[in-house]
């Protein structure tokens, strides 16, 4: 199954209704977004890398104190050098050029640091953090459980895009944030003995400037950027399944309807993006003027002091430098609306996805996803009372099955299409959970499964063998003997051995990928092997000599297969009829036309613990 997963399912050009739990995850820079942020970054800055994260923040914090410093030197030293030329003093003024160059030297080489480490100090928190949700998603399969359900829509994009967006952003802001505090302390101190007026005046413009940045294009810019996100994950994910399902598109011809389709994606990225552009142009138009109106304004306020000779030029042009870096500091958030906007769009998908795969952060959600179908140890195969249904579904597939498999069991499950029968395999192999009963299983390590349409990795021949080991103690001679028993004598030679790396999807046919998943088997060993048609592109010789091979070696097989030819290679059969209902006989008195003998509680090795009521057979 393919473990990319898309939300959006609509091919046309209309939005999407966002839904209750989407519009309230769509919120506004508020307390939530807040305490999502929180949520996510906590256990990186209180963790085992608290140490390092710390000492990363106080070193970006000491430079950022020393370019503040810098800074507050470079602007007087502009206004002195306006007041020289002001005054025609050449002595004045060609002393603060060479002491503007002395703080050049050091503020040039300080700048270009700290912005090495900031993103360092990202680079660092993504590796860790990336980390954490991977370790979330592989354990205990739920990239396969996210996938099945849909229960958030592109995992995989939010692992790979959102995390690098969310530690970058997170250490650039607070690092604006905290150079922000910095500079209007520096700068309101040379502010306050220019003019008090100014900085009164700075004060009540820039409340004003945040309130209507917040308010007015608060809600609607966040709401925008988290469909806009989703949007273009949906769109990337739709040209995914065009490239990864290329050949039977291709033999379909289903060019015309998959163009449709990803036309219908990619008009909902365009339609949403148009709204975005027109509320971001009113924001636009608003910063720019809050932001131009600070050329005029100090000046205004200080013609007065310079007209009438209280105020040197040089100290006005001072003031007006100490003004725009106040209100560039205390201005932070209106400057960064657009960019926090898309942030907190970013933080929200995050904590959705941290509260699926890193269960241990929320009890209570994980207590509430505990599986209803009981998996225990044991040292062989048996099924107590279990009763399954889909995910997310009332319908019964099977109701109260009872079985137990010995060691050398062979089981055959039948039935028509859609009755259930790779279900009940999936919920052996604790994939599905939803429904009730005990499943007792010896260790899952030594199940191996063998699907119809095998995974084949990118890698050499070797690490097809081993999968899903990563280091064999076999030799070279064994795997190609391994290889020989799995009826691919030729394959190494062909390919330029066992070290070679080839696309196997597409230089395999799908016969040869299966013969490669049964040599997989044989490299491991394992006690049981459960087969979902994994034989159903081999020929009758193949197929026969393969099973034979599994079943000389004394491995339990659960097998579903639609050929009379494979019924030999059992010892028992599992019909399933539909509704819940099934029947379990010995092969030997199983015939696929549909004549049934019902097996005795206690025939053979593998039990009827409790048989259910025989239904008739059709015909």
């Amino acid at each position: 199954m393919n473990t990319h997963s898309s939300a959006s399912s609509d091919t046309g050009t209309d939005e999407v209704p966002a839904s209750p739990d989407e519009k309230r995850r769509a919120a506004a820079l508020s307390l939530t977004a807040w305490k999502q942020f929180v949520h996510v970054a906590k256990p990186y800055w209180l963790g085992d890398q608290k140490r390092t994260a710390w000492t990363l923040l106080l070193l970006m914090i000491v430079l950022m104190l020393v370019e503040t410093k810098l800074a507050v030197m470079l602007n007087n030293q502009a206004g002195e050098m306006t007041s020289a030329l002001a005054g025609k003093n050449g002595d004045r003024f060609w002393t603060s050029v060479r002491a503007c160059l002395f703080v050049l030297a050091f503020a040039v080489p300080v700048y270009a640091f700290y912005y090495y480490m900031r993103d360092r100090f990202a680079n660092q928190w993504r590796r860790w953090l990336t980390g954490r949700f991977l370790d979330g998603y592989l354990q205990g399969r739920k990239y396969y459980s996210l996938g099945a359900n849909s229960e958030i829509d592109n995992p995989d994009q939010r692992i790979s895009e959102d995390i690098n967006t969310f530690t970058g952003r997170s250490i650039n802001f607070l690092l604006i944030f905290l150079g922000s505090i910095m500079q209007l302390v520096a700068f309101s101190t040379v502010l306050w003995s220019i003019s008090t007026m100014l900085v009164g005046v700075l004060v009540v413009y820039a409340l004003v400037g945040t309130v209507v940045a917040l308010y007015v294009f608060g809600n609607p810019l966040i709401q925008l950027n988290f469909w806009q996100l989703r949007r273009e994950a949906d769109f990337r994910f739709s040209l995914m399944r065009l490239r990864e399902n290329a050949e039977s598109i291709a033999f379909y011809r289903g060019e015309a309807q998959e163009r449709a389709r990803i036309d219908g994606k990619f008009e909902s990225v365009i339609q949403n993006f148009a709204r975005l552009i027109r509320k971001q142009c009113s924001l636009n138009l608003f910063q720019r003027t809050f932001s131009q109106l600070t050329l005029v304004l100090p000046f205004v306020i200080l013609a007065h002091g310079v007209l009438s000779g209280e105020l040197e030029v040089g100290r006005a042009v001072q003031a007006a430098g100490a003004f725009t870096a106040v209100l560039t500091a205390v201005g932070v958030i209106v400057d960064n609306f657009e960019s926090l906007s898309r942030f907190v769009a970013g933080i929200d998908r995050l904590q959705g996805l941290s509260k699926l795969v890193l269960p241990a952060d929320e009890p209570e959600a994980a207590a509430v996803r505990q599986p209803c179908i009981a998996m225990r140890p044991h040292t062989h195969l048996a099924v107590e009372a279990l009763t399954l249904h889909p995910p997310r579904s009332e319908r019964v597939l099977i109701k109260e099955l009872h079985l137990e498999l010995k060691p050398g069991d062979a089981l055959l499950i039948t039935g028509e299409s859609g009755c259930g029968k790779s279900s009940l395999l999936r919920a052996i192999a604790g994939l599905w959970n939803t429904g009730s009963g005990t499943i007792h299983h010896p260790p899952l390590e030594s199940c191996f499964f063998l699907p119809q349409q095998p995974y084949l990795q990118a890698g050499t021949l070797r690490s097809q063998l081993i999968y899903p080991s990563t280091e064999s103690d076999m030799t070279d001679e064994g795997l190609l003997a391994i290889l020989e028993q799995a009826h691919l004598p030729q394959l190494a030679a062909r390919v330029g051995g066992l070290d070679a790396v080839q696309d196997w999807e597409k230089v395999l046919s799908v016969g040869e990928q299966q013969r490669l998943a049964f040599a997989r088997v044989l490299v491991h060993a394992p006690d049981i092997v459960i087969l979902d048609e994994a034989t159903s592109a081999l020929d009758s010789a193949n197929e026969a000599s393969l099973y034979a091979r599994l079943r000389e070696s004394g491995t339990t097989l659960i097998s579903i297969a639609h050929r009379p030819a494979v019924l030999r290679h059992h010892t028992h059969v599992l019909r399933l009829l539909g509704e819940g209902a099934w029947e379990l006989q010995e092969a030997s008195s199983y015939q696929f036309d549909g004549t049934v003998t019902p097996l005795r509680a206690g025939a053979a090795n593998l039990q009827l613990v409790q048989p259910a009521p025989v239904v008739a057979a059709a015909g």
